[in-house]
């Protein structure tokens, strides 16, 4: 059940969410969804002549994962903005842990709005993904 508005001051957070442990086998069915074949995503003699230890996600697969922890919390159909950033590799193995937080609540336009600062983070690591979003809310 999505939040409600009373429910949503600033400052609210969902409650975290792990994903994972990511395989090879995730990358290379993301790949085969988004039609995005690069082989550092999946060849492992490829990534290494690049200067990587292995192969490592395609980082839309992160944004994804992030969305769908977002739209869990408040509804797909609410979603009137949503923004990532990438900021580091995600490793065969990695396992994933995604936050969000309320950072602004406000009416505009005839509906209620809520401003979500979001998070992808490696466990035991860096963050993979920061992003934003805009729901509305009933």
């Amino acid at each position: 059940m999505a939040a409600t508005w009373d429910g949503l001051a600033e400052g609210t957070k969902a409650e975290s969410r792990s994903f994972g442990p990511l395989t090879r086998t995730d990358f290379v069915r993301y790949q085969g969804a988004s039609g995005d074949f690069n082989p550092i995503h999946h060849d492992e003699e490829f990534a290494k002549s690049a200067g990587f230890p292995t192969v490592f996600s395609v980082g839309m697969l992160q944004a994804g994962i992030l969305a769908t922890f977002a739209t869990d919390w408040l509804g797909a159909e609410n979603v009137r903005r949503f923004a990532v950033q990438f900021r580091e590799q995600v490793w065969p193995g990695d396992t994933l842990v995604c936050s969000g937080e309320v950072v602004k609540r406000y009416e505009e336009d005839g509906e209620r709005k809520v401003d979500l600062e979001l998070s992808c983070d490696r466990e035991g690591g860096g963050t993979a993904i920061r992003g934003s979003a805009t729901f509305v809310v009933a």
